[in-house]
């Protein structure tokens, strides 16, 4: 599937951002091959537009925010509100301003800026974590990555990696054997819970304050169509880490993964960077093989790859996919179904041409 060939991925809401990145000015982003700008209004609130101008085509992000919270574009300065709607012309400033930029759907929420293409078909997750007593919130971190976001969702659902890919981190080389696990569907996406036993290294050990060489991960993992996990994990010692990943679509080859946790222990107990430290050597094992798949991921359980049983949560997302699709009038397009030019810029990319 070719994520920006889908326009209806375009109706959920992605991170595309940290907010405190606005602080300094307007900021760039790509989301599902659109080039967007984003910054934050005299009030604080986040506001995102096309990143081009109406005027000459300048890139709006190459400007600046003015005193009043408007966006002006450092070309011929003409100044646009965070609707689009250009609001002041230097050069004519006796004549009604006309002109108008493409805005999107633009909010804040935990800590980053969230962004929605289109007319929203759901709300922005709910995580309970955020408003309960207890927990604090990590900021894990923020790149891109040469993947398409459903291998990570896929990959974020998949107990039968934890022995190989993570043997150097918590996996059992010696247990191969996936956890069973179970699934409970929800709206525009489901929710997965498994216990499986891992492996607690040393760094675990002080964060967990757990002495156990082995110990267990009882997981609740919802889904959020199309490229949002919150995985929940508690042990048995009490100690809940709760973990969002988003895999934000940059293009069809590209995601930018964003993640962050919550925990219910005490800085005192387990530092953030130490938490961070770990949770990165984990996700950095991830990374090495997931840049390594084919970024055009077959919807169809026919589309040429093999499958066993533990797949089974990335053979639900993939039929949830289909049905989406279907309800809105959309086929799945593949590298294949591309026009030719896109086609060969693709098949390039994949050679690393």
């Amino acid at each position: 599937m070719l994520v920006t060939h889908q326009p209806v991925l375009r109706r959920f809401w992605y991170p595309v951002l940290p907010l405190e990145q606005l602080d300094p000015g307007p900021v760039p982003f790509t989301l599902l091959g659109e080039r967007i700008v984003l910054w934050r209004g005299a009030d604080g609130v986040p506001a995102a537009l096309a990143d081009r101008c109406c005027h000459r085509t300048a890139q709006l992000s190459k400007g600046w925010v003015t005193e009043a919270g408007e966006l002006q574009c450092g070309y011929h300065g003409w100044t646009f509100d965070r609707c689009g709607q250009c609001v002041h012309i230097p050069q004519q400033p006796d004549l009604p301003p006309r002109g108008q930029v493409a805005s999107y759907r633009c909010e804040a929420r935990y800590g980053y800026v969230w962004v929605c293409l289109d007319e929203p078909l759901t709300e922005l997750p709910d995580f309970p974590e955020a408003r309960e007593d207890g927990y604090r919130q990590i900021d894990e971190f923020y790149e891109p990555w040469a993947c398409a976001g459903l291998r990570v969702m896929e990959n974020s659902f998949d107990n039968a990696h934890f022995s190989f890919v993570h043997r150097a981190t918590f996996g059992l080389s010696d247990n191969p054997r996936p956890a069973e696990l179970k699934i409970t569907p929800a709206e525009y996406g489901f929710v997965m819970r498994a216990v499986a036993p891992v492996r607690n290294p040393e760094l675990q050990k002080e964060l967990l304050q757990m002495a156990d060489e082995r110990t267990e991960r009882h997981m609740e993992s919802r889904w959020f169509m199309p490229f949002v996990r919150k995985l929940r994990i508690a042990y048995p010692n009490g100690v809940v880490h709760s973990i969002v990943t988003a895999a934000t679509p940059i293009d069809d080859r590209h995601s930018q993964i964003v993640q962050w946790a919550w925990r219910n222990d005490s800085e005192a107990d387990a530092p953030a960077a130490k938490v961070i430290a770990f949770d990165r050597q984990v996700t950095e094992e991830d990374r090495a093989i997931l840049e390594t798949t084919d970024f055009d991921v077959p919807l169809d359980a026919a589309g040429g790859e093999s499958h066993m049983p533990s797949d089974k949560p990335g053979l639900v997302m993939r039929q949830q996919l289909r049905e989406l699709l279907a309800a809105h009038g959309e086929r799945e397009v593949r590298r294949s179904d591309a026009p030719r030019g896109q086609a060969v810029t693709l098949l390039r990319k994949m050679s690393g041409e």
